[in-house]
Parts: structure tokens; sequence; C-alpha cells
């Protein structure tokens, strides 16, 4: 089974809840290692994925933001994804760019995924309602619609309820420990051919409208402008001075809407050098200066 998920961080996640590893050795007259998966811990919805961590795809295209009528191999969707990770450290180290760019370019990823269909092979999407998450996943039903493969998806619940009657609320997979993955199979659901084919459409559809940034609202992907979550940004920054942190912090705190820090960043960065925000104490790390509201 081919899992497929469109973040760093719960591609990582996955890949430990696939990952066969060596749990110990038994002594005697000759020492043997035992390999298999570790223990997981004694609580409820907790147990690992079959399989191994090779059997992980990661497509990290962050495809709410940005040109979307660029291939996603392009060195454009390459410099985008980069320009949202290293903010304003890129530029300042020739090699860590360099490295930069080669872990963002998940065009070999594509590769790999098109090889294991050919190959016949099952695959299983974990997606959510995170903008990049849907957008990832309508973006891999019209890439690979013409393969006949068996697609699976499991769809991150908006909240579980656990044994101790606590609610617990997810955002995207990224907030999923690795042991806890298991736990959502009983989600799991075959997509038909035309559901397939209706998400296809659905990515098509947004590629048309080409809006600089895709958002959910009430529940539908959608195009929206650039300074859409903006008001996220002046509800909390005041003429006080604060750390450019705090005040992302406080956003993705309150307001969790599956939009990563880099995206306010970025926003916060543009309202500096149009001169709404003002730079009260200034910093290389960009998230270390103090800001106020100009």
């Amino acid at each position: 089974m081919i899992e497929v998920l469109f973040g760093e961080s719960e591609a990582g996640a996955m890949k430990v809840a696939k990952n066969t590893i060596i749990t110990g050795k038994v002594d005697g007259p000759t020492a043997v290692w035992t390999v298999g998966k570790k223990r997981p811990p004694e609580r409820e919805n907790c147990g690992w994925i079959e399989g191994t961590a090779q059997e992980v795809i990661c497509l990290g295209f962050l495809l709410d933001i940005g040109n979307i009528r660029e291939d996603v191999s392009s060195s454009y969707r390459k410099q985008l994804i980069c320009s949202m990770y290293a903010q304003e450290q890129q530029g300042n180290d020739q090699r860590m760019d360099e490295a930069l760019m080669q872990q963002c370019d998940y065009s070999a990823q594509m590769e790999r995924l098109r090889a294991y269909l050919v190959d016949g092979e099952t695959i299983r999407v974990w997606y959510s309602d995170a903008p990049y998450s849907r957008c990832g996943f309508y973006h891999l039903c019209a890439s690979f619609q013409q393969y006949q493969n068996e697609m699976r998806v499991v769809k991150l619940p908006e909240y579980r309820v656990r044994a101790d009657h606590s609610i617990v609320f997810y955002n995207s997979w990224g907030e999923v420990s690795a042991e806890e993955f298991a736990g959502f199979l009983d989600g799991e659901k075959i997509l038909s051919r035309n559901e397939i084919r209706m998400y296809a459409t659905t990515w098509n559809n947004l590629q048309q409208d080409n809006s600089p940034l895709r958002a959910v609202v009430n529940g539908k992907v959608t195009g929206v402008p650039e300074d859409f979550y903006d008001f996220l940004i002046w509800k909390r920054i005041t003429p006080k001075p604060v750390k450019e942190a705090r005040l992302i912090g406080d956003i993705l705190g309150n307001e969790q809407l599956g939009v990563g820090d880099w995206w306010y960043a970025k926003r916060i960065e543009y309202h500096i050098q149009t001169g709404k925000i003002k730079v009260v104490e200034d910093s290389e790390n960009h998230y270390a200066r103090t800001i106020c509201q100009a």
C-alpha cells in the first residue's frame, strides 16, 4: 500500500508509522536481533501501519498558493515553495539555498508515484480540509485519473471523542502523531471512478480561475485574493510593539484555518514594505523582530 500525503511533517510521521525497526536483542548462545515494529503506547486508537517508510510519498507542492497553471515540476513552483519555507534566510548561504531548492523539488516524488501506479500498486491518500491538502488531493486526482489503480482515501475528521469523553480537534494531518495514524483507518474508503473524475474536474476549474490564493470557504475550496487572510493580522496588531513570532503564534492559536506561519510572515513583510506595519526593533531572523501598526 502506497501512502500519499501533502505535507512534510505528516509524511515524516507516516514514515515512522510504517517503518520497520530493530526493537532489541535476545541474549543466548547466539545473540539474535529481533526486527519489527516498536510497541505503540498503551492508549486507544494507537498502532502502526503495515509496510515500510519507502512506501510513503510526499507531494508538498503547496497548491493553495500561487499560479497553478504552471506545472508542479516547474522552477516557478520550486522557487515559490522555497520562498515560503526559507523566508528571510534564503540568499544568506548559497549552499543552504541549493540544498533547500533540492528539498523543495517534489517532482521526483511524482515520478515515484507514477512508477508505483504503473506497477499496479494501490494508493491510499491521507487528506484534510486544510487548503494545501484539499488542493493537493484534487491535483492528484486530475494528474492520475487515467490510471485504473484502486485509490483509497482517509479524510481527517474535524474531531474525535476519546474514551474519557474529551474531544480532540484537528486541522491537518501534521497534528497527528505517528502511532495515531492507524486509529483513523476505520474512516478509509475506496473512491469510485466517478468520484475521481469529479475531483479532477474541481481541480481543472480551480486552474481556470487561477486566483493567487485558494481557501476553504463554507466547506468548498475557492479562489480568493492574496489579502484574504490579512484581516487576521489587523485584528491583533496594534500601535503597541510585539514580537512578530508572538503575533503569528496568536493568529495560529486562535484561527486554525490550515494556513502556515510562513504565509502570515509573507503578508507581514508585504505590509512592512508598503508602510502599514513598522519595524520597531529589527533582527536578521524576521520572526524575532519587534513590529507594530504604523
